[in-house]
């Protein structure tokens, strides 16, 4: 049915369709109609409606186009094997599933929504049809389970600078990942794994960006603390385009760091850091610790010193800037 009242706005572009109009011609009542109207903006078609003149479609949802992707791809290995889905409930669950029956390094998943997306802590990500990237890209790094900070500060990395390139928009990290647009978040990173005998089996890293959100496409209680690029920019952001770049950034910067170690990484993350040499506010498990967050150790902990000169990492958990 939706497909049917779909087609008569395609025969009638940028025209009002009544309701009347639309009953007549699919037999069905002006209550159905409405309904099947709510569903489709649900779907991130977009509708207006006035009175004595019906329905007029002004949107319709993003949808991802695979040729366009694949096409700009400069990757070696990232992104080559692809799965895109309509609506799931976290790409990071599709990513398990895949990893458990074969998939090889550099498969990506990717979403048009989610309806159980997932961040750190535990907490829900808002990620709307057709509006945002929600991706999961499958890696296999030979490196000892405890170096997992490291991969995290390095995603994070890859994301901001590809976003640099794609976007003009005055973007950082907050530690230890999440991205932000003027003390507002635009995007977050989850990174899970399985390990053996101390070593990585696998990482999926879980990246949500919130793309192309308009203000009315987040609940009342997110407005204030999270953008999204085009609200930042003003334009329409190509989401083929900045999963290419950020697929790229990401290949040469974990290159990089299998080559090098952490440290090149490190002063990348520094470089673009909103967090360091501010005053931040956490809690940890012997309490809350304030002071100025001086810098990464080798491990990617934040090193903080208190008012009292002592120096304390922190090495998981949320931070308030201040």
């Amino acid at each position: 049915m939706n497909e049917r009242i779909l087609a008569l706005f395609e025969q009638n572009p940028n025209a009002y369709v009544s309701g009347e109009e639309i009953s007549r011609s699919l037999n069905v009542s002006r209550t159905a109609i409405w309904k099947h109207i709510a569903a489709l903006r649900e779907a991130g078609y977009t509708f207006e409606a006035a009175p004595r003149k019906g329905y007029r479609l002004l949107a319709k949802p993003d949808k991802w186009n695979v040729t366009k992707l694949l096409a700009g791809l400069q990757t070696k290995v990232l992104g080559k094997k692809l799965h895109i889905y309509g609506e799931v409930d976290s790409t990071q669950t599709i990513a398990h599933a895949l990893v458990a029956s074969g998939a090889p390094e550099g498969t990506l998943v990717l979403a048009e929504s989610q309806t159980s997306g997932r961040g750190r802590m535990g907490r829900k990500w808002h990620s709307p049809r057709g509006k945002g990237i929600w991706m999961s890209l499958v890696l296999t790094p030979q490196i000892p389970v405890f170096f997992m900070p490291q991969l995290t500060l390095l995603s994070a990395v890859a994301l901001c600078r590809s976003i640099q390139k794609v976007v003009k928009v005055n973007i950082g990290i907050k530690w230890p990942n999440d991205l932000l647009i003027d003390g507002k978040k635009v995007s977050g990173i989850l990174l899970e794994s399985s390990g053996e005998d101390e070593r990585l089996k696998y990482v999926i890293a879980g990246i949500g960006i919130s793309a192309n959100l308009k203000v009315e496409d987040y609940p009342e209680e997110l407005r204030s603390l999270a953008t999204s690029l085009a609200i930042a920019s003003g334009t329409v952001i190509p989401r083929e385009t900045l999963v290419q770049a950020f697929l790229l950034e990401f290949e040469e910067l974990y290159a990089l760091y299998l080559d090098k170690g952490f440290a090149p990484i490190r002063l990348l993350w520094e470089a673009l850091s909103v967090t360091l040499h501010r005053p931040i506010r956490t809690h940890t498990h012997s309490g809350v610790v304030e002071g100025i967050a001086e810098s990464l150790d080798d491990s990617g902990a934040l090193t903080v010193v208190t008012s009292a000169g002592e120096k304390v990492k922190i090495y998981s958990g949320d931070i308030e800037l201040k």
